[in-house]
């Protein structure tokens, strides 16, 4: 601790908050954002955590959902269709709340291929900049008007004949195969900005069917995970509307117990369920001043803290269209169907090779 002292100017005694890695942060500043204080501590555990992150090289895509210490639990082999074991990262205790699991399972990288190389996005940059606004801003509006233009019924509906399976960078998680490539299906010699903008919603769309699969495992890795019933997201990617709103559609609208060939719809969101947004925007510098609250012995312990300072936000529900339910799962089937392919093409060209 002297050196500590000597570099960052604190006298001796001085308390330091735990230190935690900004997504683990951000999820102290929402985990306990709830409308209604919830009266048994075991609710927690039907809680989804998605911390959205936009970064300069594109979208990081993490989930987080806790199980009580004294959970006793058995990992069960799950499969998807013809590839290798499904993987959710470590099961770890104690790693951000005491007394709590944490495991975790997303995707990195997952859209900068398709904006940055597409012939359009330099104008499409210019555009944006001339409008003072950001080329998201400028995607959500040109997607709004091609609604309107083509009288269409809800706006998923764009993207009929265009799939992205956002692997462009390997999958990370649940999937772990370093060797898995993004897919883009659908594309014609349309180089235009309403083109892109079109990949765009589809690629939105992508990651929220990737963001299915982990919370499937979760079920069939832990059975005593039987029911989500709150979804709370934090996240610079949720000052976004359409893509917050696509994830909510998906994430919370498609129904239970739908089965697919590859993998079952074995989680269970209930009737109420929904998305909570925190009332403050920065959830990791709300988490990190949490971390120091604790550590001044303002609150006698973290979970004390997080209810007091913790505040429920915007609540968002699913689109109540029954087609909009039925069009995404009819693309969330396709969306495994693209990497089931993609593993039958690589196993052919194997044996080609050998």
């Amino acid at each position: 601790m002297r050196c500590f002292e000597g570099e960052l100017g604190l006298r001796a005694g001085t308390p330091v908050g735990t230190s935690l890695i900004d997504a683990h942060a951000g999820g102290v500043g929402v985990m306990e954002s709830v409308a209604v204080p919830d009266p048994e501590a075991k609710r927690m555990t039907r809680k989804l955590f998605a911390i959205a992150w936009f970064l300069s090289v594109g979208l990081l895509l993490a989930i987080w959902l806790y199980l009580a210490a004294n959970c006793s639990f058995q990992v069960s082999g799950a499969h998807f269709g013809q590839s290798p074991n499904l993987y959710l990262m470590s099961l770890i205790s104690c790693s951000m709340v005491p007394e709590y699991w944490l495991t975790e399972g997303g995707q990195s990288a997952t859209g900068a291929l398709i904006i940055e190389n597409h012939v359009a996005s330099p104008r499409l940059a210019n555009r944006a900049a001339s409008q003072n606004i950001s080329v998201f801003e400028l995607l959500n509006k040109i997607l709004e008007s091609m609604v309107q233009d083509l009288n269409s019924p809800f706006l998923a509906v764009l993207t009929e004949d265009i799939r992205v399976l956002p692997d462009f960078h390997g999958n990370r998680s649940p999937i772990a195969d370093p060797k898995a490539k993004g897919v883009a299906c659908g594309l014609t010699l349309d180089t235009s900005e309403k083109q892109l903008a079109l990949l765009y919603l589809a690629t939105v769309q992508g990651i929220a069917y990737g963001t299915l699969v982990p919370a499937t495992l979760w079920s069939i890795a832990m059975p005593m995970v039987t029911e989500i019933d709150t979804l709370l997201a934090c996240g610079g990617l949720l000052k976004n509307p359409l893509f917050l709103q696509e994830h909510v559609d998906i994430v919370v609208g498609l129904k239970p117990g739908t089965s697919h060939n590859c993998i079952p719809f074995l989680y269970h969101l209930s009737q109420t369920s929904r998305v909570i947004l925190p009332r403050e925007s920065e959830s990791v510098l709300l988490g990190a001043a949490i971390l120091g609250a604790v550590a001044s012995k303002k609150y006698s312990s973290l979970i004390d803290a997080m209810k007091a300072l913790n505040a429920a936000g915007q609540v968002i529900h699913p689109a109540k269209d029954p087609k909009v339910k039925k069009y995404h799962d009819a693309k969330y089937r396709i969306f495994h169907e693209l990497y089931e392919q993609q593993l039958s093409h690589r196993s052919i060209m194997a044996q080609a090779l050998a």
